[in-house]
């Protein structure tokens, strides 16, 4: 097996994961399985969501994948189901932790991506309802959102207090 190939599978299967998971927020999670995605969007007392139940849904064909990949030795399958794992971690740090903060890790971050993905998925939350919405994305972050944070910084950069060296004689 060459591990190029692996890893190049593994890391690709990542980037498609993105779209995968984009289409799957906008067409099940907000279509005709909305009744578990709704709770998400309005703020109800309590750790755990109807929501949740999606980390396990996802995690089926992933465990399957590395399992029958491990079994059968079709590693490019194994390497599939690892990188819908580690998009599954990645989301999980993402969107559970910085943007959702049900750990208080990351709570004060003003880096660039940070601050993006969170104003991206505070504009998907503005719509309480199934439709209309925006922002269905979980790790890229469109241009705008990028954009406005960058515009904010020039903004309150503007208003900062600005002390200026003595020229030089």
């Amino acid at each position: 097996m060459n591990i190029l190939f692996y890893t190049g599978v593994l890391f690709g299967t990542f980037l498609v994961m993105e779209g995968i998971t984009w289409l799957t927020h906008r067409y099940v999670m907000h279509g005709f399985l909305w009744y578990l995605h709704k709770d998400h969007h309005k703020v109800e007392p309590g750790i755990f969501e109807k929501n949740d139940l999606f980390a396990f849904i996802f995690a089926v064909p992933s465990f399957l994948m590395i399992y029958f990949g491990t079994y059968d030795h079709i590693w490019w399958l194994q390497a599939i189901g690892f990188g819908i794992m580690a998009y599954g971690f990645a989301y999980f740090l993402v969107h559970d932790v910085i943007i959702h903060q049900r750990f208080k890790w990351f709570t004060r971050s003003n880096n660039l991506y940070v601050r993006a993905i969170r104003w991206a998925h505070k504009m998907h939350h503005k719509h309480l309802e199934k439709n209309p919405g925006e922002s269905y994305g979980f790790l890229y972050v469109a241009r705008k959102y990028r954009e406005k944070v960058r515009r904010d910084r020039k903004l309150m950069a503007g208003n900062a207090k600005v002390e200026y060296a003595p020229d030089k004689v």
